[in-house]
């Protein structure tokens, strides 16, 4: 059996792997990497032999961890690590998986209210737990305003109610965390990946943020932003903040993955509106809420239409995919969650 992974500004690590069953009774690992002294590379197979089928990413790379550190001199390990050589055995035996191995629905625009859009995001990785749905890939589209708060922002401390009032912008508190999305009708793109967490098996939360998102940056790049991440979940240019990323890992192995990126906000309005302090603002950088997010409009020239569809063009091209939209009964279930949770002030106040 052969598995493989790309470290995200790395080499590609591939293993060959035959078990009895039970264990793992051979192991070959080879790749574009770089391995000083080359001669590790034999402790790095050994170091997998005799493991049972079922071990975990993190005590495979402990095992080959430890080998290497046992070495008489120092191992150098360019272009991978040990992690990387454990996920390869863990999609070599089925207990991972990578892109090519899933089909997604792809659920284009829909103009939905914006609270309906965070109750899918409870109600599609249901779905996809249940085998209603294979993994998806979403894009939110919204015709009223709203300010969405993550799951342990304080509403006091985040919100100028006078400022929302006056603007008629309601308060939604959605599942993940992070920080708040300022969404009136066409001034952001905000998309919601729903996938197996086997996808991101033997990834740490940060690197996981990177990788379900790395086929965004590319996206961005054909469309002429030059993107980077900014750890732990948001994604920069050298003009300033794009967008930021939450996400959410439910216990029956799916992941929610969203993010939320600036097209055209009216960042005087956004600053009545949020309590945008200080010492935020610095830690990115930045002195006024005005010049905190910079717009994709002004970076592309491109309409937000144009944007999303080469979104979805860019990741159709990329992975297997197949067209969808939301059922009858998941915006049945939906509006319930509206009328049960998402829509009461228990729920938006539970932070105060």
């Amino acid at each position: 059996m052969r598995g493989e992974y790309k470290v995200r500004g790395g080499k590609l690590v591939s293993v060959d792997v035959e078990t009895d069953g039970e264990v793992i009774t051979s192991a070959r690992v080879f790749g574009d990497f770089f391995l000083e002294p080359d001669d590790a590379l034999e402790d790095i197979d050994a170091a997998l032999v005799g493991h049972a089928v079922d071990t975990s990413a993190a005590d495979l790379t402990a095992a080959i961890t430890e080998r290497l550190d046992a070495q008489p001199g120092p191992v150098r390990l360019i272009g991978f690590d040990a992690r990387a050589v454990a996920v390869a055995v863990r999609r070599a035996l089925g207990r991972a998986t990578g892109w090519e191995d899933l089909t997604f629905d792809v659920i284009p625009p829909v103009v939905l209210p914006p609270v309906m859009h965070v109750a899918l995001d409870e109600v599609l990785p249901r779905e996809m737990a249940s085998g209603a749905r294979p993994p998806l890939l979403r894009i939110w589209d919204w015709d009223s305003p709203l300010v969405v708060i993550g799951s342990f922002q304080s509403v006091r401390n985040e919100i100028d109610a006078d400022g929302a009032e006056r603007h008629g912008i309601g308060v939604v508190r959605r599942i993940t965390g992070g920080g708040a999305m300022f969404m009136e009708a066409g001034n952001c793109i905000t998309y919601s990946l729903v996938v197996p967490a086997s996808l991101v098996e033997g990834l740490s939360f940060e690197e996981s943020y990177a990788y379900l998102d790395d086929w965004v940056m590319g996206a961005l790049a054909e469309i002429g932003v030059r993107a980077r991440y900014v750890p732990l979940n948001d994604i920069a240019s050298d003009q300033g903040k794009i967008g930021g990323a939450a996400q959410r890992r439910f216990a029956d192995g799916v992941v929610l993955h969203h993010v939320t990126m600036a097209y055209d906000i009216d960042a005087v309005k956004m600053g009545e509106v949020l309590r945008i302090g200080k010492e935020k603002l610095s830690d990115k950088g930045t002195r006024s809420a005005a010049k905190r997010v910079d717009p994709m409009r002004s970076q592309t020239g491109m309409s937000r239409e144009a944007i999303i569809e080469a979104f979805l063009d860019h990741f159709r091209g990329r992975y297997a995919t197949q067209d969808s939209t939301y059922t009858e009964a998941e915006l049945a279930a939906a509006r319930e969650l509206v009328e049960t949770k998402f829509g009461t002030p228990e729920w938006t106040g539970r932070v105060p």
